[in-house]
């Protein structure tokens, strides 16, 4: 059965997601990041958590060989940081972002809602996509309302009656 591929991102953008920028860095120390949407909880215990990167995509070979890697879930304030991560130039991506080396040197970025700071557990073959699945070694959380994105544009959060 031959799927129109356009059609099936249109579908599959139904799903309202959360906006997440993982992050980490490469043999050399150079810090590497890029804006997510496939990331989702597997376990509690252990505690694992998922997402997914491209087989095309410049980062693949720097979070195949890292030991750690840090996802940050954007806020609702941080459409830039999302913009900035999916499409400035990677090594411009950093230049002037308020982050600290965290766990295996990952940077964690500041302002987002949550972070999981994740051991490189496992890595499977999904397709045109690599699953990556991280231990979380260490989190944090804030109230901040999280970043959505929905239908091809971002999204806020509301509360329903």
């Amino acid at each position: 059965m031959n799927l129109d591929p356009i059609a099936l991102r249109a579908a599959l953008g139904q799903y309202a997601t959360g906006v997440a920028v993982v992050t980490t860095v490469e043999p050399d120390g150079n810090p590497v990041g890029l804006t997510i949407n496939s990331f989702a909880s597997v376990s509690l215990a252990p505690p694992l958590v998922l997402w997914s990167l491209g087989l095309a995509s410049n980062c693949l070979s720097a979070f195949q060989n890292c030991s750690h890697f840090a996802i940050t879930v954007l806020a609702a304030d941080q459409v830039e940081i999302s913009n900035r991560f999916a499409s400035v130039a990677a090594q411009h991506r950093f230049t002037g972002l308020a982050w600290t080396p965290g766990l295996g040197g990952a940077p964690v970025l500041d302002g987002g809602c949550a972070v999981f700071e994740c051991r490189n557990e496992a890595r499977h073959a999904g397709g045109d996509h690599l699953i990556l699945v991280g231990r979380v070694e260490r989190f944090s959380r804030s109230e901040k309302p999280p970043l959505l994105f929905h239908g091809g544009r971002y999204r806020g959060c509301a509360d329903l009656p």
